[in-house]
């Protein structure tokens, strides 16, 4: 019933479709005739199927709605993409939160934000009231041509355009660059959104062993030779969740690679301003002929203010600024206005330093009290705010997780980041939400 059902869902059985037949059906999933009888006749109990005596069984009409949780594998909900952003996302305000992806409000730029929002109640009505360019706040544009030419990648205000999100960057690129079957590598672990955009897309999502250095080269090689996918996802700088640094050498073969099998690859920068010096970055390698740079400022400043940007080849951009008015019209000018007030004053750069220094102290303290009690670091990351642990053996990251959510607590267990789910015996630590001692003291009690 679930396999009927996740088809049903993820839309391969459209309303009237014929099912498969109760044999086929039965030596596919390796179970009795019997079986799929039962549960046939189950199905069309609820509703969900019909039955034609002497022609067979098909959907019905009135299809249930499209789920994006069931498309794709049927994960515990703990180990599901969407589960850990939904409870990091409804947390209360007397919640924990070390498995969320975002610093405490008492980190970012308050000031330099409510100096921003100050400026723009005074702003001529246009930019309070009017749709955005296509391409987004000019100055905006010029400004981040010029932070990205400080991390070596070429590009005209031209080619980038803003979008509402570092999300919405991936979703328009996903919309532009794919069809519903293609193939799309990613990292294993990665970001969890990635697999939960590319769910959306009907992509087929192929993972790739990540190593301190970059992506396993010789199983890159053997993905790219067997599937032939389309697309390759991942974090430039700062890996997310692992806090590992690609390598120039990486780099490298990985963009030969991606010559080799016409592979276009997307390059999202999110996390460029924790860098204490600039890591490699595929693009500045490439010229923006392969690789689409991508970032946004809900990390670093604020994740209320939504806004997020592509650096594309020129080619690219007239197609991608069609599908962002088709999708969102004319874009968040106020948003982009703020964020650019806040970038251009002198006190970013100054809290950025500060909050790097913050960091550094946060990844030493909370690895060296969850050392303390069992949990290992995979590596100590240069920067960022995220450590990626394994749990001592034996121990389910899934089972953790879920104990420590009825104590309000909201973990990040690891098969959340992995699509081989083979990351049962880890988790991740967002360093500035796992200071307060109470998280520790719990993490200690459960694994006992």
């Amino acid at each position: 019933m679930a396999t009927i059902r996740q088809r049903i869902a993820g839309r391969s059985l459209t309303p009237g479709a014929k099912l498969p037949s109760i044999r086929g059906l039965a030596t596919s999933l390796k179970v009795s005739a019997s079986t799929v009888v039962a549960a046939y006749e189950r199905l069309v109990a609820e509703g969900a199927i019909l039955s034609r005596p002497g022609s067979g069984f098909y959907v019905a009409s009135q299809a249930a709605p499209f789920a994006l949780s069931e498309i794709g594998p049927k994960l515990d909900r703990t180990v599901d993409p969407f589960w850990v952003s939904r409870q990091s996302l409804e947390a209360g305000g007397g919640d924990l939160k070390p498995g969320c992806g975002w610093l405490p409000p008492s980190w970012l730029p308050e000031e330099g934000l409510r100096r921003a929002l100050r400026g723009l109640a005074r702003a001529e009505g246009e930019v309070l009231a009017d749709y955005g360019s296509p391409l987004g706040l000019p100055p905006l544009r010029q400004f981040i041509a010029r932070r990205m030419g400080e991390r070596g990648i070429d590009a005209a205000p031209d080619q980038i355009l803003l979008t509402e999100s570092g999300t919405q960057a991936i979703d328009l690129l996903c919309r532009f660059l794919i069809e519903p079957g293609d193939t799309v590598v990613i990292d294993d672990p990665c970001y969890f959104n990635f697999q939960a955009l590319l769910r959306a897309h009907r992509a087929k999502v192929v993972g790739v062993p990540y190593t301190p250095s970059g992506p396993d080269l010789a199983r890159f090689g053997q993905v790219l030779a067997e599937h032939r996918p389309r697309l390759y996802i991942t974090n430039s700088a700062i890996h997310n969740p692992t806090g590992a640094v690609l390598s120039a050498v990486t780099a490298h073969k990985v963009l030969k690679l991606a010559d080799q099998f016409a592979l276009t690859i997307v390059e999202d920068d999110i996390f460029a301003d924790f860098e204490h010096a600039p890591a490699p970055r595929l693009a500045a390698f490439d010229g923006l002929e392969r690789v689409i740079h991508i970032g946004s400022f809900s990390k670093t400043l604020s994740a209320s203010a939504r806004c997020g940007f592509i650096a594309a080849r020129p080619a690219w951009v007239e197609g991608l600024i069609d599908l962002k008015i088709a999708t969102t019209f004319g874009g968040g000018r106020l948003a982009a206005e703020m964020v650019f007030r806040v970038l251009s004053d002198g006190g970013y750069r100054k809290q950025m330093e500060g909050l790097r220094t913050r960091l550094s102290h946060a990844r030493f303290e909370v690895a060296s009290r969850l050392k303390a009690i069992g949990i290992t670091p995979w590596l100590d990351p240069e920067a960022g705010m995220f450590l990626w642990c394994r749990l001592p053996e034996g121990v389910d990251a899934g089972q953790i997780a879920r104990a420590a959510l009825a104590e309000r607590v909201v973990l990040a267990p690891g098969n959340a980041f992995s699509v081989s789910q083979t990351a049962t015996g880890f988790l991740r630590f967002n360093v500035s939400q796992t200071l307060d001692p109470s998280v520790f003291e719990l993490l200690r009690r459960l694994l006992r």
